[in-house]
């Protein structure tokens, strides 16, 4: 990808900025254009294992890769206990980037070393401490199933033996809101992640599907039909004063909030095919979005507010990136279902038959994470 703009990036010591240090490191890089790391002297009880985890979240970051000394802009270390990760990164010149122990569960705290590292490099959030979740039929139900952001740690989270979809993740990770069939009906049930406890917090007559919660954690945009057809609603965090945002003869889903709370995109069939609309979160009327494509489903507002990924259908179900600013689509997967952003507005996760699927959209690398549980579908990122 070629990309005409330079980016300079400042490295300051995280030890000191006295007025005697020397003067921080300059490093160019362009956009798009990965930064090289070697990873040496990861020393400790856990070095071995921690190596193996460090050099995986480096190659899935998107903005760092793989390298040795010779090709290195940083070089990488640390003390990997039991219980805790010390990482210590430097640049070609001998300066210091960062230093900082890290306590806990030796992956996650990798994990959170890493972050650090993408962010203090590209000023970008990384994706490694996120968390994923999805639904996959192994047991013969459709159940939700979470994860880390790398397919490891999988945990079967419903066991309902009915149906149960739509899982929706809220940014912090901490709580799972998801479509649950066990009273015969649809209705939205809200899990705390952290206790295990489950509420069914939505559950007016008719439909009631597809929750997504706002940027802040407090409120959820679904779909509900309990005035007759399926619209567009917003409620609070237990299903409290539901408030409706759209008014058609159309079929409402897959709503997705802009990052500032102030907007929803949301997939409709008012003129036949389903095409996608941006509403006030406030209501109001909604606005069509043109994306070249007769068919639109399944939209994910991207962090950085820039783009929305969802999908087309022209055989199969395809993989579309629509850039708000401009206007334009491009496809990014000519086969996956359920896109969905994660932290860094760059990389996606969707479906693809039995298979859980990363995508960096910039250089189009494509990562399977999970392949043994099934059919698997509708994934769900936290930010």
């Amino acid at each position: 990808m070629k990309v005409s703009v330079v980016l300079t990036l400042l490295f300051v010591s995280s030890l000191s900025l006295a007025a005697q240090d020397p003067p921080a490191p300059v490093i160019t890089v362009r956009k798009g254009v990965s930064i090289i790391v070697d990873v040496k002297d990861v020393t400790g009880a856990a070095g071995s294992s921690a190596v193996a985890v460090l050099k995986n979240d480096i190659q899935l970051s998107g903005a760092l890769t793989l390298g040795d000394a010779n090709s290195a802009t940083v070089t990488v270390s640390g003390i990997a206990s039991t219980g805790a990760f010390s990482g210590k990164a430097i640049d070609k010149s001998g300066n210091q980037i960062l230093q900082k122990a890290y306590p806990g569960e030796i992956r996650h705290a990798i994990h959170e070393f890493v972050d650090s590292l993408v962010e203090t490099l590209t000023g970008q959030k990384g994706i490694a401490s996120s968390k994923i979740a999805f639904v996959a039929d192994r047991t013969g139900h459709k159940e939700i199933y979470t994860c880390d952001y790398d397919g490891k740690n999988v945990l079967q989270l419903t066991h309902d033996n009915a149906i149960s979809v739509s899982p929706a993740l809220s940014p912090d990770g901490r709580r799972l809101a998801y479509t649950g069939y066990q009273s015969g009906y649809a209705d939205i049930y809200l899990v705390d992640l952290t206790t295990g406890s489950r509420n069914r917090i939505i559950k007016f007559p008719g439909t009631n599907s597809g929750a997504a919660f706002s940027p802040d954690g407090s409120h959820i945009a679904c779909t509900l039909s309990k005035d007759g057809n399926p619209e567009i609603y917003v409620t609070g965090l237990n299903g409290e004063s539901p408030r409706r945002l759209t008014r058609t003869r159309g079929v409402e889903s897959s709503p997705t909030w802009s990052p500032s709370g102030s907007e929803i995109i949301y997939s409709s069939d008012e003129k036949g095919s389903p095409l996608l609309y941006r509403i006030s979160a406030g209501g109001g009327s909604g606005r069509l979005l043109s994306t070249g494509y007769n068919y639109n489903t399944e939209p994910n507002w991207s962090p950085d507010g820039k783009k929305v990924v969802f999908n087309v259908r022209s055989g199969g179900f395809e993989v579309a990136v629509l850039d708000l600013d401009s206007g334009s689509t491009r496809i990014a997967s000519s086969d996956g279902e359920s896109p969905v952003w994660g932290p860094n507005s760059r990389q996606i996760i969707f479906a693809r038959g039995i298979g859980l699927y990363l995508l960096d959209t910039v250089t189009g690398h494509e990562t399977r994470l999970i392949g043994d549980l099934g059919r698997i579908s509708e994934p769900t990122w936290s930010r």
